[in-house]
């Protein structure tokens, strides 16, 4: 007799709402602005160092600790060796942090409007939450979670910029929220921080309690290779690797950790491409703040805007009809935006058409 698999899984696996991540749909001529992704394909060094340790010999176990790779972010950063964890994205790097810091008596923190993957690890590791909301003009309320924060917490969460808002926020602000639970880490998530904002790696000398975590997934065009990593003090550092090496002792491959160094290295590609992308994004705004949008300021590598007179659901919807995909979250709050990801000049030319085309229509 047949049962229902749900009649095995663990009681928290029942519960569990998990990330809807972009659609990757494939379609033919598809103007795809939906995921974020670098309109760019990765340095040429990337290529060429990911083919060569192909030829060196796959049938080795990588380097479990990706000891070149620390080094080389740490020589970026400023730091130490020991001041750098690496893991398979930044989604992985924040699930271990979420983890080895937040399960605690007290809420984790974090803004209403931000990454909806932090909903889910809390759900996956039975860590309370509480969500601060955030101000009318959707940016993190700072003093809010500052005046929660100093009344006892697990820990605080913040994307900066944010997702999906593309909102940054100055060092001076985060030092504040810093200020107000030493006992706890703040985790700032910079996934977007190469297209003008400010990195709070400059902080982690001066506050134990910081901890950065960065990707190579946007501003280094290598969202298919899956490498992430954080800054901290050594002992925070210390605890993810316990977390990794209870977990998977190797979550960077050879041709992962090779790819990863050589971007870190090609610092030409790296500067000339963030301009590229913060040019290309500035254009994008105006353009469609002439057709009428609402566009919130970004740093970046999307905008997040809204027509006053058009339902979002059903513009993005008219979009894909003519094979423009955007991002559409059907949630509280934002649920009258799109976040539109920032293409080649020839793609963003595509959306204005399409939706100039859709208002006239």
């Amino acid at each position: 007799m047949s049962q229902p698999a749900s009649v095995f899984w663990s009681p928290r696996i029942a519960d569990l709402e998990p990330y809807v991540p972009g659609e990757q749909p494939r379609i033919a001529d598809l103007v795809k602005l939906n995921t974020n992704e670098h309109p760019s394909a990765p340095s040429a060094r990337v290529i060429a160092a990911i083919t060569e340790a192909a030829r060196e010999g796959l049938q080795r176990y990588p380097d479990p600790e990706s000891t070149q790779l620390r080094e080389a972010i740490a020589r970026r950063h400023a730091l130490q060796a020991n001041q750098v964890f690496v893991g398979n994205g930044s989604d992985e790097v924040l699930s271990h942090a979420f983890l080895a810091f937040f399960q605690r008596d007290e809420p984790l923190l974090f803004p209403d409007v931000t990454y909806s993957f932090y909903r889910v690890w809390t759900q996956l590791h039975g860590i309370e939450a509480t969500e601060v909301p955030v101000g009318e003009a959707l940016q993190i309320d700072i003093e809010a979670l500052a005046y929660r924060a100093a009344q006892g917490c697990a820990g605080v969460v913040i994307a900066n910029p944010n997702a999906p808002t593309g909102q940054g926020l100055p060092l001076a602000v985060i030092e504040r929220l810093l200020l107000a639970c030493p006992p706890r880490v703040v985790l700032v998530d910079e996934a977007y921080v190469d297209f003008g904002a400010e990195s709070a790696a400059a902080l982690v000398d001066a506050h134990p309690n910081l901890l950065v975590v960065q990707t190579l997934s946007k501003s280094r065009a290598l969202a298919g290779l899956r490498v992430g990593f954080a800054l901290g003090q050594a002992p925070l550092i210390e605890a993810l690797a316990r977390i990794k090496n209870s977990f998977n002792s190797y979550p960077l491959d050879r041709l992962a950790q090779a790819g990863a160094l050589a971007a870190i290295e090609d610092e030409a590609w790296f500067s000339a491409q963030c301009r590229a992308v913060i040019d290309t994004r500035e254009g994008l705004t105006l353009q469609l703040e002439d057709l009428g949008f609402e566009v919130l300021p970004s740093q970046a590598n999307f905008v997040f805007a809204r027509h006053p007179q058009r339902d979002a659901a059903a513009l993005a919807a008219a979009l894909r009809e003519r094979a423009v995909l955007v991002r559409h979250f059907r949630q509280p709050r934002i649920d009258q935006w799109l976040r539109i990801s920032i293409g080649t000049r020839a793609q963003c030319s595509a959306l204005v058409e399409a939706v100039q085309a859709i208002l006239e229509g």
